[in-house]
């Protein structure tokens, strides 16, 4: 049976080829073209496989944008385009998000063939929390985005993941314990599930003096624990704040409604002390 026009983003092994699934080959061998990274290394996982080699059409950082309009003919045309990174997901971090916008625009059919993931992966094995994450992928390199962005996440409660080269995982493990504090936790999981797969864990101090003394190799996702919830104020806390907004001339309910307000506490509790100080 003949398969419908699609573009189709399949998941490909992070690092151990036993982790390509039995869909993923079908896909594979029945696509009328291959979106790739690099015609070398998808030619090696194709022969992994026993794909008979298709076309290939290379689509990477540089040619995403300029090669939308000829995957969109392609699939205009009825073809089957399959999409494939050089390991992982397509779009997270990787090629293929600028496709999938191109072609859902046109109207046409996306598919997904899920697949293996570094960062999930990475989540999953930390032993941090994973109810509730936050995707980073790369931190910008420009010391000034960079430190920017971490602004932003320095009052992030969700756990965090980051991808990272071996050569700046040191820089970014320093910039991550200036940013959020040296006490906070952390795992570097490297080479996921290749042969030296490993996860350190330890806090963000701990991090950066073991990345200076064995820089670690290989494909890196850091996990970062997500910042402490913030401590409850007293009631020496509210009153004095609530103090404060009473000598500035604001009514009791007024000011125990700002209060409640800001620091998230129950109405009830700020308004009978703000009658306290009343009293």
């Amino acid at each position: 049976m003949s398969r419908p026009a699609a573009l189709v983003l399949i998941g490909t092994p992070i690092g151990n080829l036993g982790d390509l699934s039995p869909r993923a080959i079908e896909e594979l061998a029945s696509a009328s073209v291959i979106c790739c990274e690099d015609t070398r290394r998808t030619g090696k996982l194709l022969a992994h496989a026993g794909i008979e080699r298709p076309d290939l059409l290379v689509v990477n950082d540089h040619n995403e944008s300029s090669r939308r309009a000829e995957v969109v003919r392609r699939i205009e045309h009825g073809e089957r385009v399959a999409v494939v990174t050089d390991a992982g997901m397509p779009g997270i971090s990787d090629p293929g998000e600028r496709l999938v916008s191109a072609v859902v625009r046109a109207g046409l059919t996306v598919e997904v063939v899920p697949g293996p993931s570094a960062g999930v992966a990475a989540l999953v094995g930390s032993g941090l929390p994973t109810g509730r994450y936050v995707f980073e992928g790369f931190l910008p390199r420009k010391a000034g985005a960079r430190a920017e962005r971490l602004a932003e996440l320095v009052d992030e409660r969700r756990t965090l993941v980051f991808y990272e080269a071996p050569h700046r995982v040191d820089r970014t493990l320093a910039d991550l314990a200036a940013a959020f504090g040296g006490d906070r936790r952390v795992v570097v999981a490297r080479e996921l599930t290749k042969l030296y797969e490993e996860f350190w864990r330890g806090s963000l101090d701990e991090a950066v003096a073991w990345a200076a003394d064995t820089p670690p190799r290989g494909e890196i996702a850091i996990v970062v624990d997500g910042a402490p919830a913030p401590a409850e104020p007293t009631d020496d806390d509210v009153s004095a704040e609530l103090r404060r907004l009473l000598d500035g001339g604001l009514s009791t309910r007024d000011a125990a409604a700002d209060v409640a307000g800001r620091f998230g506490l129950a109405k009830k509790r700020v308004y009978n002390l703000a009658l306290e100080l009343g009293r």
